[in-house]
């Protein structure tokens, strides 16, 4: 790794906004191909934030701050990278359920699949069924991820898969479920692909799932 991409690495992990832009837009300079810069600096240093918080050195806060540097240098990376034809580790469509309004722990998760370089199709919040079911027939995911911070919204996420199988969509595409009262009990029951407790593990789920590498989609931002 050069001294540039480990400057970015490091900016990454310390969650520091101006150093990411400042490292990529040196690391263009020096003619390093934009994929290296992803791959090698930005994606390496989301792994690393994961690790650090699986391991119980780092925490929410930490990750956030972690992942918006990581967006600022990627934001200059995404128009080279889209004129490379580079291609993403796949799709994820991603939203918080009908009903329910909270969207950090659903922000948090987009943001460390799009570090682990993942195509993000964000929904937002107060998602319907109907929307959900509508977005995979349109962007052709490889995995759906549902969030619920209600337990009174928690029926919301087997509904979705109810309108998926409804519209014919939903062997087309793996789907995934957390938030603070949703459990592995719960995916089982509502016949879910997987539950991911927080979004580093929410990151190997989604790795786990998407094997089907001929399905991998370019990224389109």
């Amino acid at each position: 790794m050069t001294e540039t991409l480990n400057d970015i690495f490091e900016a990454v992990i310390a969650g520091n906004i101006n150093e990411s832009e400042e490292k990529v837009k040196k690391a263009l300079d020096e003619k390093i191909g934009p994929e290296e810069i992803l791959k090698n600096g930005l994606i390496a240093a989301m792994s690393e934030v994961g690790e650090r918080f699986e391991r119980g050195d780092y925490y929410v806060p930490e990750m956030l701050v972690a992942a918006r540097a990581m967006q600022a240098g990627l934001a200059l990376l995404k128009p080279l990278l889209m004129e490379a034809d580079v291609r993403s580790a796949g799709k994820v469509v991603i939203g918080t359920v009908k009903g329910d309004l909270h969207d950090i722990g659903k922000n948090l998760v987009a943001m460390m699949l799009e570090g682990a370089g993942y195509e993000i199709v964000d929904l937002g919040s107060d998602v319907s069924p109907s929307q959900f079911a509508e977005a995979v027939r349109e962007h052709t995911p490889d995995v759906l991820g549902m969030s619920a911070l209600l337990t009174t919204t928690m029926p919301e996420m087997e509904n979705t898969i109810e309108a998926l199988e409804d519209l014919g969509v939903r062997e087309m595409v793996k789907v995934i479920i957390g938030g603070a009262p949703v459990t592995q009990e719960h995916a089982t029951k509502i016949g879910a692909d997987g539950f991911a407790p927080d979004a580093s593990r929410a990151v190997t789920l989604v790795r786990q799932l998407s094997t089907s590498h001929d399905l991998w989609g370019k990224i389109r931002f």
